[in-house]
């Protein structure tokens, strides 16, 4: 039985956004490493980075679908399903797969994310054997026996109990429900109280057979292994799943709600504030513009302006960050911080006029040039095992990305030109922003507009004293 975290759910994943392909392995110095692609006899493709340095295989995978999929009234399915898929599987109930797992050291585990089925096996090379048919059972075979199913909707259950006192998650959720109303992106990714009590056994195989297919499969390959092995391995584990998966159609979106000030009461001590509006699509000609601006404004690094005038120079938060997300079907520029309750006026104030004087005057030459230098030296220093460089690699095909794409990386942050940043600033940060905060009701403000907010009047600053995913690195 295992926990499960929903505290960040509906925030992006740090590996979704980085853009790395040199292999830093834990035992080994980051190196410039060739990605080879490999097709299987069966046709199943994989991104396959051969490092013999350390005796380790790392298979990193994923299906289009994930929770986007879930059924309208059932919310946490896609969640509950990759739960179980590593809780017995084919002739092994739970505690008879995980001790096969155990005595090998065999690292398997699966995750729902909005629009994927993410999986991860990491082996030692002289148990791979056994780990790919360890993997091929927990994809073609799981049991979803009752009482595993109940145990993990026991601490599904909990998890989402805790939300509802979490300020994190509930200016998440509040955030996402309200930019995407109606929609499977404003959906909670691990369900409701509701909606997961009433997920049957049923509903989790037909969604594994509707989602884990071969036509929307994506796999990245690294470590001790060679390009005919992992051919035979291509089809030994996922050879026998369903040829095509059955997707419903999402809709495209644009996030709502823009110019909006939510506030939920909650007594705790700080006061959690997330905010966003509509992004830049990753395939769309700004997109590194619009990554440069973001890394200026916010992208996780302590020269950022957020940083700078709303901590270091004022003190108001710990920290805080934003970052540029994308789906199939939309994309977000979002973002968050905590303050104490009687500074979050202020410290929304702030945000605003600063994301609204870089939407008017664009970076300056000199931020520029820094980011510039900066984006393309750090990159690789942000790998440092083999299971993320497998991870990204599979991230770059769910992005369409070719497969010398890190040959061009570099070009294409050095081809934004100060006339780009400027434009794409206005462009990215213009339209309205979308507030939710969590805190003390002392601290809270009715829903309305805030003073400052980009896209609406900007009255004078109050006068007073990064990353989230992929904001630091990014494809």
């Amino acid at each position: 039985m295992k926990l499960f975290a929903f505290a960040a759910e509906h925030r992006p994943s740090r590996y979704a956004a980085s853009v790395v392909v040199a292999l830093a392995l834990s035992a080994a110095p980051a190196a410039a490493t060739t990605i080879e692609r490999v097709t299987s006899p069966g046709g199943i493709e994989a991104w396959l980075v051969h490092e013999p340095a350390v005796p380790l295989v790392v298979v990193s995978f994923a299906f289009d679908g994930g929770a986007a999929q879930d059924p309208d009234d059932k919310a946490g399915t896609a969640n509950l399903m990759a739960s179980l898929l590593d809780e017995g599987a084919g002739p092994y109930d739970a505690n008879a797969f995980q001790d096969r797992l155990d005595r090998k050291a065999v690292h398997l585990s699966f995750r729902a994310g909005r629009e994927q089925i993410h999986g991860s096996l990491r082996t030692l090379v002289e148990n791979k054997d056994e780990a790919f048919d360890d993997l091929r059972l927990a994809l073609t075979a799981p049991r979803f026996d009752a009482e595993d199913v109940e145990l993990n909707r026991a601490q599904t259950l909990s998890g989402l109990r805790r939300q509802l006192k979490s300020p994190g998650d509930l200016a998440s959720l509040r955030w996402w429900q309200t930019a995407y109303p109606g929609h499977p992106y404003g959906r909670p990714i691990g369900g409701t109280l509701e909606s997961v009590t009433g997920i049957s056994i049923d509903d989790l195989k037909t969604f594994a057979h509707k989602n884990l297919a071969r036509d929307h499969l994506k796999v990245a390959v690294v470590g001790d292994i060679d390009a005919e092995t992992v051919k035979t391995m291509l089809d030994r584990v996922f050879g026998a799943l369903p040829a095509h998966a059955e997707l419903k159609s999402v809709p495209p979106a644009i996030a709502q709600g823009l110019g909006r000030r939510i506030s939920v009461d909650l007594d705790v001590p700080q006061t959690v504030i997330d905010f966003g509006g509509p992004g830049i699509a990753r395939n769309d000609p700004d997109f590194f513009a619009a990554y440069v601006d973001n890394h200026i404004l916010g992208g996780g690094t302590f020269s950022s302006r957020l940083y700078q005038e709303v901590r270091e120079k004022r003190g108001l938060v710990y920290s805080v960050s934003d970052t540029l997300l994308w789906f199939n079907r939309s994309a977000v520029f979002f973002g968050s911080t905590a303050t104490r309750a009687d500074r979050a006026d202020e410290t929304i104030n702030l945000i605003s006029s600063e994301i609204h004087r870089l939407a008017e005057t664009g970076p300056t030459a000199e931020e520029l040039a820094k980011t510039k230098a900066y984006l393309n030296s750090s990159f690789v220093l942000n790998l440092d095992t083999s299971d993320k460089v497998a991870a990204l690699l599979v991230q770059l095909q769910l992005d369409h990305q070719p497969l010398n794409y890190m040959e061009q990386r570099k070009q294409m942050i050095d081809a934004v030109t100060l006339a780009d940043a400027k434009r794409v600033a206005k462009r990215l940060l213009d339209g309205g922003l979308l507030f939710t905060e969590v805190g003390r009701p002392s601290a809270l403000a009715n829903a309305g507009p805030p003073s400052g907010g980009a896209g609406g009047p900007r009255p004078a600053l109050m006068p007073a004293g990064g990353m989230i995913g992929g904001s630091g690195e990014v494809h």
